[in-house]
């Protein structure tokens, strides 16, 4: 069955897909976006990925498009044409089409794009062995906390993470402070502390983030959302990474230094455990 896209109000086969050549999202990167996982035909935390999208775009000064009323409608829709039953959502919104200008335009009809794809899980031995991820100085803007489609400092990110063979890259600000990886949330353990760089300007407040600080509360894990220089993150008992499409992944080494005794930590597995209860409940 070929795959099906939703662009501006049309559900077209994918590979005709389009938009304008004047869309601010390809110009500017003048575009927000989010992506949910679906479980069972379920967006999995969709109301928090629908608050930042609202926040995402107040904060590039736009509205929603429609309400939540009508996006699940429309995403149940391409699914549906999709015979889609688990997997994952693309929604990407832009401020629209107008002629090539710095200056945001007035009043424009906003260009939305969704499409959705089987996601595999990742290989388990990433869960089991843990993965190795390397520091990166950062240079992205200094507004990460928007879920921007403008991402080309992560991409070479990334990219200098896939040359070295390594599966991320963490991003290191001018104070050596760990913020983020290119498409994840960063974490350590120390002493039982579980410790996460504070959902303020510095980082995208994740939605997988937000889900592992309830699970860590309703475990009883002490946390502390603080930011962590380099430096403390080698020196951790434990490290792992997070985000929508990898659940939790930890970490063992982080640029030369073996984190812990080399293996995934307790604690991270023991929020894996529960993050995976928590992404096939009904309730999630």
């Amino acid at each position: 069955m070929p795959r099906v896209t939703y662009v501006n109000g049309r559900y077209i086969r994918h590979r005709q897909a389009a938009v304008h050549v004047e869309d601010r999202g390809y110009q500017f990167a003048d575009a927000v976006y989010e992506v949910i996982a679906i479980v069972r035909g379920r967006l999995v935390d969709d109301e928090l990925h629908f608050e930042r999208l609202e926040r995402s775009l107040r904060e590039i000064k736009m509205d929603m498009p429609y309400s939540r009323a009508i996006f699940r409608m429309k995403i149940a829709e391409l699914l549906r044409v999709n015979r889609l039953h688990t997997g994952c959502l693309y929604l990407q919104v832009s401020r629209g089409v107008a002629p090539r200008n710095h200056q945001i335009p007035g009043p424009l009809a906003a260009s939305v794009v969704m499409t959705v794809k089987a996601l595999a899980s990742p290989a388990p031995e990433i869960f089991e062995n843990g993965v190795s991820v390397i520091t990166v100085p950062d240079i992205r803007w200094k507004r990460p906390d928007i879920k921007s489609v403008a991402l080309l400092p992560n991409i070479l990110a990334k990219d200098e993470a896939v040359q070295r063979n390594v599966y991320e890259a963490w991003q290191v600000d001018t104070d050596g402070i760990v913020t983020e990886g290119t498409s994840t949330n960063a974490w350590i353990v120390k002493d039982g502390c579980l410790v996460t760089h504070p959902a303020r300007h510095e980082i995208l407040n994740g939605v997988t983030r937000l889900a592992l600080v309830r699970i860590a509360s309703d475990m009883g894990v002490e946390l502390a959302e603080k930011p962590f220089s380099v430096a403390e993150a080698k020196d951790a008992d434990e490290a792992f990474l997070s985000s929508t499409s990898a659940f939790l992944v930890p970490i063992v080494r982080i640029d030369d230094q073996q984190i812990g005794d080399g293996r995934p930590g307790p604690i991270s597995v023991a929020l894996l455990d529960r993050y995976k209860e928590h992404l096939w409940s009904e309730h999630a």
